[in-house]
């Protein structure tokens, strides 16, 4: 158990027996009447926003959640699977729990995994990856850095905006939160 002013974002809660993560907090103290905090939960199953209010010092019930690094080690059906580098110790993850981060996993990448009683729930790539483009349409004379954009396909299979004047086979840097393009790798 947890009172309101020990909120911080990345903690998850325990609320009607669901998890959810705290993604922002504001502690709010108006002119008239009690203090409150004002929070913005992601329901850490299915990904759903809610925004909730407590009372200021309201007891909270927060989960325990275990957050591992881990490597990506292959693809096998719709699952992927991850080895503990403690404990080589190898975990299947479900396609729903992946998410949006499958676009942009290597073999062998790290990322950290967050287990709830030994279940699952999520994993957290680093903020940006390197990803060789297998395939782009070509440039033409006078495309210039600061033109436009066209798509590109990543080694991994995702579609990101890369300057026109990119070609197949280029490194690039991409952000995982949004896949913009951030950079060439030499």
């Amino acid at each position: 158990m947890a009172t309101t002013n020990d909120l911080k974002n990345g903690l998850v809660l325990n609320l009607d027996g669901q998890l959810w993560s705290v993604t922002s907090f504001q502690h709010v103290k108006p002119g008239k009447g009690g203090a409150f905090v004002r929070t913005t939960l992601k329901n850490v199953m299915s990904g759903k926003v809610v925004d909730k209010t407590f009372n200021a010092g309201t007891k909270v019930e927060t989960a325990t959640v275990d957050r591992r690094d881990m490597t990506y080690l292959y693809r096998d059906g719709a699952d992927f699977v991850f080895m503990d580098g403690d404990t080589y110790e190898q975990i299947p993850i479900s396609e729903a729990a992946v998410g949006d981060a499958a676009k942009y996993l290597l073999e062998n990448a790290s990322a950290q995994v967050s287990l709830h009683e030994g279940e699952p729930l999520f994993i957290e790539l680093p903020t940006s990856v390197e990803l060789v483009i297998s395939h782009t349409d070509p440039g033409l004379q006078g495309d210039r850095s600061t033109g436009g954009t066209k798509p590109a396909t990543v080694e991994t299979g995702a579609e990101i905006q890369v300057p026109l004047f990119l070609e197949s086979g280029t490194k690039v840097k991409v952000d995982t939160r949004d896949g913009r393009y951030l950079g060439r790798v030499n």
